[in-house]
């Protein structure tokens, strides 16, 4: 297993870093799998876990905070808060009032008093980075939180976000964790030569893009990843996005076997060649998985595999534009560009 420090915090972190979003009944995971799975993925040198009070409205958290139980210590150990729980209209958001109830349940369910880092799942709009920002450096003061960061944002936001901390006289973000793979490459455009200004570190989740470069979704094959019986329009091959999707997936799957790797090495070390990436999340959901996944911790990418990469999907491109999740709403909304 490699190291990189996280961002400017002198924080070690492993490269490949755990992601609990599986643990539960997203992935069908049950709580002796999720104990295994991060009992093998300590053994193998990762130290970073990273989990959120949306993935099963805590369930994830209660099962990793079981999973750790008696090695708090041993782990750099991540949440999330901000997205809906419940139907509540004020259990959600980035508020004062939300943030310090989120994270106290948060603690209650890893069954810790501080977490290393407390992140703001989506940017909300509806809220200040003064209010967000004077809340989460008050939590730090209090030593319920180590270090706070900011996930998928928009890259405006997260240089508004440095602007509003340096100005105000707050606590900043340290790190952002967006979504990147080799099939979406659009943050490589925008948020990552930001993050690299501003010295963030960065986890980036879905490097796998939610299975496409994981060798099971192949031409002729049948889909059966548990991502495609959620959603299963992001596997639909009359989509446009999808086919070119698969065609590249093809593509890459020769890269990768004229290279002697498998397609997850080959996705995994992408992402983690990029300068500005810290770690790369992984969510296994059986320790199968896993062991898969873990066999590119030491897998370096030479410069011609990268290069026809490249070729295949271009620098700065999403393959599947409709799925990116830092867009801003505006994009999204008509009634927000209309007068």
């Amino acid at each position: 297993m490699q190291y990189r420090t996280l961002g400017r915090t002198g924080v070690q972190v492993s490269t490949l870093a755990l992601g609990a979003m599986n643990f539960g009944a997203i992935g069908r995971t049950t709580q002796d799998e999720a104990t295994a799975i991060v009992d093998a993925a300590l053994e193998a040198g990762v130290n970073l876990i990273d989990t959120a009070d949306f993935y099963g409205e805590g369930e994830s958290e209660e099962m990793v905070g079981k999973a750790i139980a008696g090695r708090r210590d041993d782990l750099v150990l991540a949440t999330k808060a901000t997205m809906p729980i419940g139907e509540e209209r004020n259990h959600r958001g980035s508020s004062r009032r939300w943030l310090y109830k989120a994270l106290d349940d948060s603690l209650r369910r890893l069954g810790v008093d501080h977490v290393d880092l407390f992140q703001i799942h989506r940017w909300d709009p509806t809220t200040t980075d003064e209010e967000t920002l004077s809340a989460l450096t008050d939590l730090q003061r209090a030593g319920k939180i180590r270090y706070f960061g900011s996930s998928t944002f928009p890259a405006y936001r997260i240089v508004q976000a440095q602007w509003a901390a340096r100005e105000l006289r707050l606590g900043r973000y340290v790190t952002e964790q967006p979504s990147y793979s080799i099939l979406q490459r659009g943050i490589e455009s925008h948020v990552l030569p930001v993050t690299q200004e501003y010295g963030l570190g960065v986890l980036v989740w879905s490097p796998l893009a939610s299975g496409w470069l994981s060798g099971a979704v192949r031409k002729g094959q049948e889909v059966t990843t548990s991502r495609s019986k959620v959603l299963p329009e992001r596997f639909d091959l009359s989509i446009p996005s999808n086919q070119a999707r698969s065609e590249a997936v093809e593509r890459l799957a020769e890269v990768a076997d004229q290279a002697g790797l498998t397609l997850i090495q080959l996705a995994l070390g992408f992402v983690n060649t990029h300068p500005a990436v810290t770690a790369a999340l992984i969510g296994p959901r059986t320790p199968e998985h896993l062991h898969s996944q873990l066999a590119a911790a030491d897998t370096v990418l030479s410069a011609d595999v990268l290069d026809a990469i490249d070729e295949i999907v271009a620098p700065g491109t999403d393959l599947a534009p409709q799925e990116k999740f830092d867009t801003p709403p505006a994009l999204l909304d008509a009634s927000l560009r209309r007068r």
